[in-house]
Order: structure tokens, then C-alpha cells, then sequence
């Protein structure tokens, strides 16, 4: 992770792997569970990709693939949430 010299915030990427899926977005605490706000991109390899800026602090997040709730393969933490699923965690420190 970098940090921007702008302020304390820290350049953070998420990755999916899904190369059927037609839309792929990020969601959490970072964004209030937004749907909309971090729309992922697909490279030549099915993987979908997105950089956001978040300052430091422990947050959940999942991923919406092709309107689908989806745990994030590579996460290590996870808690479970209201709805009876987990929901990933992501430190920025």
C-alpha cells in the first residue's frame, strides 16, 4: 500500500476473479455498502480490479458479481455479518 503525501490516506486494491461476469463492484464500510459507487474493471484475464484511497482503519467489505454477494477468495479475516454470511475485513494501516 501507498501512502499519498496529500493526506493519510492509503492507495488499497481489491481483486476478483471472474471472468463470466458481465459486472463486478466493491462494496463496504469504506462506502456505506454502496452498490454503485466502486464499479470494478475486467483486465484480459477475467480479473477484476479497483484501487480506491481509504484512510487508515479496519473495514468489511464484500464483493456484488453480476448482482451475487461474494467473500473475497483471498481474505485471511473474516466476521460474520446480519445476515447469517461472512463479510471480509481489510486493515489499512
Amino acid at each position: 500500500m501507498k501512502t499519498s503525501k496529500e493526506s493519510k490516506t492509503k492507495k488499497v486494491n481489491f481483486k476478483f476473479l471472474a471472468p463470466q461476469a458481465e459486472k463486478v463492484s466493491v462494496a463496504g464500510d469504506f462506502n456505506k455498502w454502496n452498490l454503485m459507487s466502486h464499479p470494478m474493471k475486467k483486465d484480459k484475464k477475467g480479473v477484476w480490479k479497483i484501487s480506491l484511497d481509504l484512510l487508515p482503519g479496519t473495514y468489511q467489505y464484500r464483493f456484488l458479481v453480476d448482482g451475487e454477494w461474494q467473500s473475497d477468495p483471498s481474505c485471511t479475516d473474516c466476521v460474520e455479518n446480519s445476515f447469517g454470511t461472512l463479510n471480509c475485513v481489510k486493515k489499512v494501516e
